[in-house]
């Protein structure tokens, strides 16, 4: 039996190594929100993976803090449930703000594996995959001899994936750039909704580079466009901003909208979504991957744990530690090993330990709610 005395938020503050740039917005810094759920004294966390602006999807980091605080604590706690699986429910009624709602979901589940002694992985169902196949998402640079510079020093790093952000005027001249240099890499895109079907002649270039998929080229919220696209490409489209829940996943694989899902554990709403969406992507034959949203150790676990279900078949966005922070919030830091894997973790909940110094030194602000 799963009852929440005691919800915190943890709004932190944290550097980027170095900046990271998509066809949106340039960031240099994380302002994270964590979520701990407590019972009987027992702690599980969760992170919220909105960012700094609206520009993703509809939240940003203040609007998780009126979210969480107005409309999900006063639901969950001191709710009797069952499990963690029904907590989505309770604040089905919020339009959108999947990022907020997940963030909480994600760390009642961690707390329900702990109270059970178990992996965060094996309490999902997860652990088909012991060993999680890495990519690197890399963003859109000053020059394209840095992204050239970027893209050998993650390759020597052994990451089995490169993923870069196109936009319009950083794309078809980039990649022929990156195709000459390194040959047939595995290669994918990523124009976090740049294009429009306007665009369909130019994107159809895209086919000549060999990618495993280009990802989300159309807006965020249009399904039948993309289905429209993939018929004159050859070329796999990989939905991720458009897929909000199962039945998106369900509506775009009926339309042939994309032939890839990037499964985002906070873009979904949290573990029972997420699971669904891999399930329904599974049945239908669709390859799943992991999409990551720059974030600390907490979040990266969580997404770890996800990866290990069964159709995640491509290499994720699950990538070390010291690629994005100097120090991060868990010990210790996650890390990739040379051939481009991570090792699940064995501990129980999210399996590796938080590092409390660390986290008092990021942390800007902390409310308790209680019941």
């Amino acid at each position: 039996m799963i009852q929440i005395d005691e919800l915190r938020i943890h709004l932190l503050r944290m550097p980027l190594v170095r900046f990271f740039e998509t066809s949106f917005s340039r960031t240099t810094e994380r302002s994270i929100v964590l979520i701990e759920v407590v019972q009987d004294g027992l702690s599980g966390w969760g992170e919220v993976t909105a960012g700094e602006h609206p520009f993703f999807n509809e939240e940003w980091t203040h609007s998780v803090l009126e979210i969480v605080r107005k409309y999900v604590a006063p639901r969950l706690l001191g709710k009797q449930l069952q499990s963690a699986a029904e907590v989505g429910a309770l604040s089905a009624g919020v339009r959108g703000h999947n990022m907020a709602r997940g963030g909480v979901e994600a760390a009642v589940w961690d707390l329900e594996a702990r109270m059970n002694n178990l992996p965060l992985w094996k309490h999902i169902g997860g652990g088909a995959q012991q060993r999680i196949a890495c990519g690197v998402s890399i963003g859109i640079q000053d020059t394209v001899d840095e992204l050239l510079e970027t893209i050998d020093r993650e390759l020597q790093s052994g990451y089995q994936r490169i993923k870069l952000k196109i936009k319009p005027g950083w794309d078809m001249d980039v990649l022929r750039a990156v195709r000459k240099r390194f040959g047939d890499i595995q290669l994918t895109v990523d124009a976090n909704s740049a294009y429009t079907l306007a665009d369909v002649e130019h994107l159809k270039q895209i086919d000549e580079f060999g990618l495993v998929y280009a990802e989300q080229p159309l807006s965020h919220d249009e399904i039948i466009d993309h289905a429209k696209l993939q018929k004159v490409l050859s070329t796999p489209i990989c939905l991720d901003e458009c897929i909000r829940s199962p039945h998106h996943a369900k509506q775009a694989i009926e339309l042939d909208a994309g032939r890839v899902i990037n499964i985002k554990l906070g873009r979904v709403g949290g573990f029972a979504n997420a699971i669904q969406v891999h399930d329904i992507a599974k049945e239908a034959g669709i390859p799943v991957w992991c999409g990551g949203m720059l974030e600390a150790g907490i979040g990266r676990a969580h997404n770890i744990a996800m990866a290990s279900l069964p159709n995640f078949v491509f290499p994720g966005d699950v990538s070390a530690s010291k690629r994005y922070w100097k120090r991060d919030i868990v010990t210790p830091a996650i890390d990739v090993d040379a051939q481009g894997m991570i090792d699940l973790p064995q501990g129980i909940g999210f399996g590796i330990d938080i590092d409390h110094d660390w986290l008092k030194q990021v942390t800007v602000q902390t409310e308790t709610l209680r019941t």
